[in-house]
């Protein structure tokens, strides 16, 4: 009797003996090589990306929620507040006058700044040492905003010996307006036969009891004898009456005073010079019937007079203060002249970034319109302008961002006195929080609303670089 095959178990799906255990050597589900790698992979990730978010939230989210919790408590920090920190600041005419001047920068830096980047972006396309050009647009990013602001304060000076704008204002000014003769001189009033009384206009002028053919000496103080122009000539006593029938009146406009001391004030001594270039008019019942300019020796000679009594008077123009140029750092144009240096020191930046893009345009799209009779302009305006779009909003919102934080510019260029006109938000918040106000509750109000305007920019910038790089 034969003995029988021992009973064989059916086998399980997948291949495995009813029974049978899986071979040792297979890995189980959990210890797949692929998800172990994925695994270690985020561990890495996480392990380079934990010191930058350390700092992220030692830095920027730390400093966020501070600034939210400290804007509703009191200037002390003990006392809970509320809204009233947000209520005061739009209550405040100083920071209602830092929103109007940030909103100003808002409209107008960005805009001039980008539409500044185009032009030369397209311009220095056409021109063989373009980027030499773009270096020397660009190096002004390289000098930071106090340097740059040292160098704009002494520009914009009011003084046109340290000015630059103002010394070349008061140069072309000068060349078509006449200099005054004498600044700041005076004539004197209290010596001399024919003394001069100052009018209220700032002129000079005697009694109205001269007749033609008299002469007199007509002196004058408060010149430098360093400002005497070069070409002065001693002084002369006025040569005797030539008769009434001459119909003129002469005499000499000179300095009274004498080097070294001594002399007769109201009198011409030896070593006194006269003044020339030195208008006068003779006046007749308030009206001016003649004129004449003084001589090198200060002589003068008005012809051409009738009979009667009359006035010889030095204009005030003689003596007014010189053109001083244009004061820049004034109330009304200190925002303006802030705006052009920041436009200095952007425009390289907005001009390299567009002009990367223009260098990515294809170029068959504008040959094509070439050969289809497009001048530039229409090239420049239906073509390259649209292809341009999505690099000239990343510029122009990059830089709204940054003018609405902008600080170093103002608070160094514009002068104490017109520290409030030029004000801007981000200045305003280190005004009331540290610069005098000790306010740290307001000034962390200021902050937020700050950071609220800039958070939509910051937003669509994102947004824009998202859809781009799809």
């Amino acid at each position: 009797m034969s003995a029988e095959a021992p009973a064989v178990p059916p086998a399980k799906a997948g291949g495995t003996p009813a029974g049978a255990s899986p071979s040792r050597g297979a890995p189980a589900r959990g210890d797949d090589p692929r998800r172990r790698a994925a695994r270690r992979r985020r561990l890495v990730a996480a392990a380079f990306l934990l010191p930058a978010l350390l700092l992220l939230g030692a830095l920027v989210a730390y400093p966020i929620l501070f600034s939210v919790g400290r804007s509703l408590f009191d200037a002390s920090g003990t006392r809970f507040v509320g809204a009233d920190n947000y209520v005061e600041m739009f209550r405040d005419p100083t920071t209602l006058k830092a929103v109007r001047n940030t909103a100003i920068w808002v409209v107008v830096a960005p805009a001039l700044l980008t539409g500044l980047g185009l032009i030369l972006a397209v311009l220095t396309e056409k021109v063989r040492w373009a980027t030499a050009f773009k270096l020397l647009m660009f190096m002004p990013m390289a000098i930071s905003f106090l340097a740059a602001g040292i160098i704009f304060r002494i520009t914009y000076e009011q003084d046109p010996d340290r000015g630059v704008l103002n010394a070349v204002a008061v140069g072309v000014h000068d060349v078509f307006a006449d200099r005054p003769a004498y600044p700041g001189a005076r004539g004197r009033e209290d010596a001399g036969e024919t003394p001069l009384a100052r009018g209220q206009d700032g002129s000079y002028g005697t009694a109205a009891d001269l007749t033609p053919g008299r002469t007199v000496s007509l002196g004058v103080v408060g010149v430098p004898p360093k400002e005497v122009p070069s070409g002065a000539e001693p002084a002369t006593a006025p040569e005797g009456s030539s008769g009434a029938g001459d119909g003129a009146l002469a005499g000499t406009v000179y300095l009274d005073f004498t080097p070294g001391g001594g002399g007769e004030p109201g009198r011409i001594d030896s070593g006194e010079r006269g003044l020339p270039g030195m208008t006068v008019q003779a006046v007749r019942d308030g009206r001016t019937v003649g004129e004449a300019t003084t001589a090198a020796d200060g002589s003068f000679r008005i012809t051409g007079l009738d009979g009667g009594s009359y006035a010889l008077r030095l204009p005030a123009s003689n003596f007014a203060e010189p053109y001083g140029g244009i004061s820049w750092l004034g109330p009304a144009l200190v925002t303006p002249a802030i705006i052009g240096a920041y436009l200095w020191i952007w425009t390289g930046f907005s001009m390299v970034l567009i002009g990367a893009g223009l260098a990515a345009m294809p170029r068959d799209v504008l040959e094509a319109a070439r050969m289809d009779g497009a001048n530039e302009w229409q090239i420049f305006r239906r073509i390259t302008v649209p292809l341009l779009a999505p690099v000239l909003t990343v510029v122009f919102v990059t830089l709204v961002i940054n003018v609405m934080k902008v600080f170093d510019l103002v608070y160094i260029i514009a002068p104490g006195p017109v520290l409030q006109d030029a004000n801007v938000l981000a200045m305003q918040m280190w005004l009331v929080s540290f610069g005098g106000g000790n306010d740290q509750g307001l000034g962390s109000a200021i902050g937020v609303l700050l950071l609220l305007l800039v958070v939509p920019a910051m937003v669509f910038n994102i947004r824009r670089f998202r859809r781009s790089s799809r």
